[in-house]
């Protein structure tokens, strides 16, 4: 079981959102310290959290952090981008930064602490993914979603032998900035952090944080024209 009492935790996007939410519920149970990265560190206001300079892109951006948040045990790879480019109609360019943000950022990020947590006696690592993960429906951000999933699914097996567990969070849509101009339903930051910390406490594969998530996914098991039914016309 991983404790969150007492530990030392990253957040990528921890200005904002979801990662904001994270870094108070991280202080409510008991964390140490909670490096809060964001582009500009600024913009970082918990009063007790360590700002910290972090683009997920930068490789040297990355080794800097990495080297400055020494004493990290818990990562949570939050920080992400919402391009939805489309496949057929916009530019390669804009597809290939979705994945640099939301796929290549937390690998980066990742390659670059788990010598630091492993150097810490292990720990944890959480990736915010999406319940789009399992869903064609946002063009270039679903696909690059899918495959950070696969990343996260990857990286369990990988860690499981070097004192690292590794949850996967997936959520629809939640009442942040992101998703200022939606008007369904929406999720509280601070109950999915909630739910995202409970998963790192019981050392749980997946969080599915709302009913959306635990549908979309559900809808993986049967035949694709459930979940896509223009395809059965």
């Amino acid at each position: 079981m991983t404790t969150l009492n007492g530990a030392t935790a990253l957040v990528t996007g921890g200005n904002r959102g979801i990662g904001k939410a994270l870094v108070e519920a991280l202080y409510a149970r008991g964390a140490r310290k909670v490096y809060a990265t964001a582009r500009d560190p600024r913009t970082v206001t918990h009063p007790d959290a360590v700002p910290l300079t972090l683009e997920v892109t930068d490789p040297d951006s990355v080794a800097a952090a990495a080297r400055e948040a020494d004493d990290v045990t818990v990562l949570v790879n939050n920080a992400g981008g919402l391009v939805q480019a489309s496949f057929l109609d916009s530019p390669v360019e804009d597809v290939r930064r979705e994945f640099e943000t939301n796929f290549y950022g937390p690998l980066n990020v990742t390659r670059a602490f788990v010598p630091v947590i492993e150097r810490n006696g292990g720990g944890h690592l959480l990736n915010v993914a999406s319940a789009l993960s399992w869903a064609a429906l946002g063009g270039s951000y679903s696909a690059s979603k899918a495959a950070l999933w696969s990343q996260t699914n990857s990286l369990r097996l990988d860690l499981r032998t070097r004192g690292i567990r590794v949850t996967g969070l997936h959520v629809g849509y939640v009442d942040t900035d992101m998703a200022s101009d939606v008007t369904a339903p929406k999720s509280d930051p601070r109950h999915v952090a909630d739910l995202a910390l409970d998963g790192i406490e019981a050392d749980a594969h997946e969080v599915l944080a709302d009913d959306v998530s635990r549908h979309v996914k559900a809808a993986l098991a049967q035949d694709v024209t459930v979940q896509y039914p223009v395809l059965a016309g």
